[in-house]
C-alpha cells in the first residue's frame, strides 16, 4: 500500500467465514514495517461513501488531509475518526519523522438511517486504564471504566489491550455485542481458541465476560473489536459501502467524474493527485454476508 515499493498489509476483516463484527466491516493490519525497506505508506487521494474510518497506530505517524478541509496527524495511542457518509475524500501518508510503521486501518459500516450522514472528524486521546494483567486504552465506546467520547452510528467497541507476560486478563462486556480479538503480537487463548499472531478470533452474543491469556514470556499485544449484530446488508466495493450494485456504480461514476460529492483534498503533494477508480467486476457485487450460524 502506498511507496515506491509497497507496503505489506494484512487484509484481517472481511475475509470468507466472517464479512463484519458489530459494524465493523473491514480491518487492515500492517507493520512493523521500515519505511527505508518500503517507502512507507503515501495513500494519493481516494473517496468514501457510507462509513467512518477509524485510524489507530502503534508506532510511527501518518499525515491526514480530507475534503472537509482537516489536515491533522495519526499518532500512536490516539483516535482519529473520519466520517464520509454521502461521501469525503482524504489522503494518508507517512510522514518523513517515520522509521517504523505499525497499526491498524478500521471500517466502520453506517446504518442505513445515517449513510447520508455529512462529513466529519473527530480526535481523542484515550487515557491508559490498568487492568489486572495488562493495560488498555478505550478508543471506541466502554470498557474498564473507560468511556470514548467519539460518536459512532451504532454501538461499538475499539481497544488497545496489552497483556503481561502469562497474564489472565477477564474483562466485563456487553452480551448483546459480538467481538474481534485481533492479535498484533504474541499467543493469545479466548473462549476456547488459539490466536496467533496476525489471528482475528471470534467470539459471538451472549457471553457477559471474556477472559484473555498471554501464552507467551513476552507482553502480548491485541485489539479488541466488538458492536451489536449488523443486521443490514451492505456491498462493499473499493472505496465505497452502498445497499447494491447500482449504487457502486454511481459512487464510481462521480468519483471518476470529480463531482462534488466528494470534494477534494488541498495540500497533497504527491505524484498523482487523485487515485483512479479500478473497473468494476464483470459480474454484480453481491452483498457481504456473515454465515448463518453466526
Amino acid at each position: 500500500m502506498g511507496g515506491p515499493r509497497a507496503m505489506p498489509v494484512r487484509r484481517t476483516l472481511p475475509q470468507r467465514q466472517r464479512s463484519l463484527i458489530g459494524a465493523w466491516c473491514f480491518a487492515d493490519h500492517y507493520g512493523p514495517d521500515d519505511v527505508a525497506q518500503t517507502g512507507g505508506m503515501d495513500v494519493a487521494p481516494h473517496p468514501h461513501t457510507g462509513l467512518q474510518t477509524v485510524s489507530w497506530l502503534f508506532t510511527g505517524e501518518i499525515e491526514h488531509r480530507d475534503s472537509l478541509g482537516m489536515h491533522a496527524t495519526v499518532r500512536p495511542g490516539e483516535v482519529n475518526l473520519m466520517t464520509g457518509g454521502r461521501g469525503i475524500c482524504h489522503s494518508e501518508v507517512s510522514t518523513a519523522e517515520t522509521t517504523i510503521l505499525h497499526g491498524v486501518q478500521l471500517w466502520v459500516a453506517l446504518p442505513d438511517v445515517a449513510r447520508d450522514a455529512p462529513r466529519n472528524f473527530e480526535h481523542y486521546v484515550p487515557p491508559q486504564v490498568d487492568l489486572d494483567g495488562g493495560r488498555a486504552r478505550v478508543f471506541l465506546g466502554s470498557l474498564a471504566g473507560s468511556t470514548s467520547p467519539v460518536h459512532t452510528f451504532t454501538p461499538l467497541l475499539g481497544a488497545e489491550l496489552v497483556l503481561e507476560p502469562r497474564a489472565e486478563v477477564r474483562l466485563d462486556v456487553d452480551p448483546t455485542f459480538e467481538h474481534g480479538v485481533l492479535v498484533d503480537a504474541g499467543a493469545i487463548g479466548v473462549e476456547g481458541l488459539e490466536l496467533a499472531r496476525a489471528d482475528l478470533g471470534y467470539v459471538g452474543t451472549g457471553a457477559s465476560d471474556l477472559t484473555l491469556v498471554n501464552r507467551t514470556d513476552e507482553p502480548a499485544h491485541v485489539v479488541l473489536l466488538g458492536g451489536e449484530p449488523f443486521g443490514e446488508e451492505i456491498v462493499m466495493w473499493w472505496n465505497f459501502v452502498g445497499r447494491s450494485h447500482e449504487e457502486i456504480e454511481q459512487f464510481r461514476a462521480e468519483w471518476e467524474a470529480e463531482s462534488d460529492r466528494f470534494g477534494a483534498v488541498h495540500g497533497y503533494e504527491g505524484t498523482v493527485q487523485r487515485l483512479p477508480a479500478p473497473p468494476l467486476p464483470n459480474a454484480r457485487i453481491k452483498p457481504r454476508q456473515n454465515p448463518p450460524s453466526a
